[in-house]
C-alpha cells in the first residue's frame, strides 16, 4: 500500500509570496494505493479527478485542452508556444503590472506549456487566497487582453530565445531531427517558430487559437489538496462553465516517420558533435507498450545502470551521457535517443549505440536485466507523488490517456507481470538499427558505418 501524508513546507517567494509546497511521507507495502481518487462532475457538466487533502491549506490544479502547437495554422508556427508567454500578460481590466502586481499579492502560481497535441495549465494557490486566485484564473481563461504592448514585447523575447537555440547544437538538432522525420507534418514543424512566423503573429491570432482551442469537449482536469468535491464543482463552473462547448480542432493525419534518407550531417563549428537518432516507436495503447517500457529501461531509459552508459560511457569513455526513450503522442509514436561526444569519436559512439540495439533486438536482456529493470521501476514509482504538484502531473497524464481511475493500482502489477518472452519480441519489433535514422549537429571527423 502507498500511504501518503501531507506536512507543509513554507518558502518566501517574492516581497509577498509565501508558497505552502505539500510534500509526502510514503510507505510501500504493495502494489495498490491507498490515495483516494474521486470522480467529479460539475452542476455545469464539466469532470475532474480529485484528490481529496485538507491537512495543509494548499490547491494544487492540472489541466488541459486537446489542440497543442499542432494546431499552429499555415504561416503562424509557434503560436501556441507564443501563447503561453502571454497567459500572465493581463486579463479583464488588469494590465500586464496590474495583473502579476496581484498574483504577487495572493501568492497565486500559475503556468501554461504548448505540447504537440495537448495545451496545459499548471495553477497552485493557499486555501486563504482561493476565491481571489480562481478570480484571476477565470479572467486568464475567458478574457485574455493581449495588449500590443506586451505581444511586441514577449514576440522580442520569444526571438530572442530563437536566436539562442540556433547557437546551440542540443537546440539544432532537436528541430533539424523532428523536421526531416516528419516533413510536411505539423509533428516536423518547430514549435517555436521562425522569426518570419513571429512576426507574422498578432493579438487578432492569439485570440483566434483561444476560441477554437478553450474549450470543454476536450478539457481534462485534475486537483488536489484542501477542496471538497462540492465546492470544486463550483469551482470549474466559475473557471471554465463559460468557455465554447465544442474545439475547433484541425484534423492531424496518423503518421509514420520517413525520412527522406537515414543520415543528415548539419556542421556547427562546436568541439563536440550532437546525434540524435531514432526510429517508429509504440503508441500508449499499443499492447507492446509496457513491455517497450521496461525494455527501454534496460537499453538507455535507466541512467548509469543502461546498457548504453555501460557501453558507451563506462566502458569506452566515449561520451558523457547517452540516453534512449519512447515518446507516444496522438498521431506518431517515436523510439528515440541522444549522445553528445567529441567530433573525432561520434560515429564510433553511433556504432556502439547501433551494435547494441542490435544485440537486444537478436537476443533480448538477460533475466537479471529484466528482474532489476522491474525492480526499479516498481520501487520508484511511488516517487511520482512525493508533491502535490507530481501528483497532480501524474493524474492528468493518466487521465489524458484514458488509463482509468484504477491505473494508479493497477501500474506495478502490470510491470511485473512483463516476462523475458514479452520483452524479447518488442525488442525484434522495435529495435531496428538498419532503420534508424540520425541527426548529427557539429563537426564529426567520423560518421556511423553505413547499414
Amino acid at each position: 500500500m502507498i500511504t501518503i501524508r501531507f506536512p507543509i513546507l513554507t518558502s518566501i517567494i517574492g516581497r509577498a509570496i509565501a508558497a505552502a509546497l505539500i510534500t509526502a511521507t510514503i510507505f510501500i507495502t504493495g502494489p495498490a494505493a491507498a490515495m483516494k481518487i474521486q470522480d467529479v462532475t460539475s452542476k455545469g457538466g464539466i469532470k475532474a479527478w480529485l484528490v481529496e487533502e485538507h491537512a495543509v491549506p494548499l490547491l494544487a490544479m492540472r489541466f488541459s485542452f486537446d489542440g497543442g502547437n499542432a494546431q499552429d495554422p499555415a504561416g503562424r508556427d509557434g503560436l501556441a508556444n507564443f501563447m503561453t508567454a502571454m497567459m500572465d500578460e493581463g486579463a479583464g481590466d488588469l494590465d500586464s503590472v496590474k495583473f502579476q502586481s496581484r498574483m504577487e499579492e495572493i501568492a497565486m502560481r500559475m503556468s501554461f506549456e504548448d505540447g504537440r497535441d495537448q495545451f496545459y495549465g499548471s495553477f497552485e494557490t493557499l486555501s486563504e487566497n482561493r476565491q481571489a486566485a480562481i478570480d484571476l484564473l477565470r479572467l486568464v481563461l475567458n478574457k485574455p487582453r493581449f495588449d500590443k504592448e506586451a505581444v511586441d514585447r514577449v514576440r522580442v523575447q520569444l526571438t530572442a530565445a530563437l536566436s539562442y537555440a540556433a547557437k546551440s547544437p542540443d537546440k539544432v538538432v532537436d528541430k533539424a531531427w523532428s523536421a526531416a522525420a516528419f516533413p510536411g507534418h505539423p509533428y516536423g514543424r518547430s514549435a517555436g517558430g521562425t522569426v518570419e512566423t513571429l512576426k507574422a503573429i498578432t493579438g487578432a491570432d492569439l485570440e483566434a487559437y483561444r476560441r477554437r482551442i478553450f474549450a470543454k469537449d476536450t478539457l481534462k482536469v485534475v486537483v488536489v489538496g484542501d477542496i471538497t468535491a462540492a465546492q470544486l464543482g463550483d469551482m470549474l463552473d466559475t473557471l471554465f462553465g463559460t468557455l465554447a462547448a465544442k474545439a475547433e480542432l484541425t484534423p492531424v493525419a496518423k503518421v509514420v516517420m520517413k525520412p527522406a534518407e537515414k543520415l543528415q550531417v548539419i556542421e556547427m563549428n562546436v568541439p563536440q558533435s550532437v546525434a540524435r537518432f531514432g526510429s517508429p516507436g509504440v503508441g500508449r495503447k499499443d499492447k507492446d507498450f509496457m513491455a517497450a517500457f521496461v525494455l527501454n529501461h534496460i537499453l538507455g531509459g535507466g541512467g548509469f545502470s543502461s546498457r548504453l552508459m555501460e557501453e558507451v560511457r563506462e566502458k569506452r569513455g566515449l561520451a558523457y551521457s547517452v540516453y534512449s526513450y519512447i515518446q507516444p503522442m496522438e498521431n506518431a509514436s517515436v523510439f528515440a535517443g541522444g549522445v553528445a561526444t567529441k567530433n573525432e569519436e561520434i560515429g564510433v559512439s553511433l556504432d556502439v549505440i547501433k551494435a547494441e540495439l542490435a544485440r537486444l533486438a537478436k537476443d533480448g536482456p538477460t533475466q537479471t536485466e529484466l528482474d532489476n529493470a522491474k525492480s526499479y521501476l516498481i520501487g520508484s514509482f511511488a516517487l511520482r507523488f512525493d508533491t502535490n504538484a507530481k501528483i497532480a502531473n501524474q493524474l492528468l497524464y493518466f487521465l489524458g490517456e484514458d488509463l482509468g481511475l484504477d491505473y494508479v493500482d493497477r501500474r506495478n502489477a502490470e510491470v511485473e507481470a512483463i516476462n523475458l518472452d514479452q520483452v524479447k519480441a518488442v525488442g525484434k519489433r522495435l529495435f531496428k538499427a538498419d532503420d534508424l535514422f540520425i541527426t548529427i549537429v557539429g563537426k564529426p571527423k567520423t560518421l556511423p558505418t553505413k547499414s
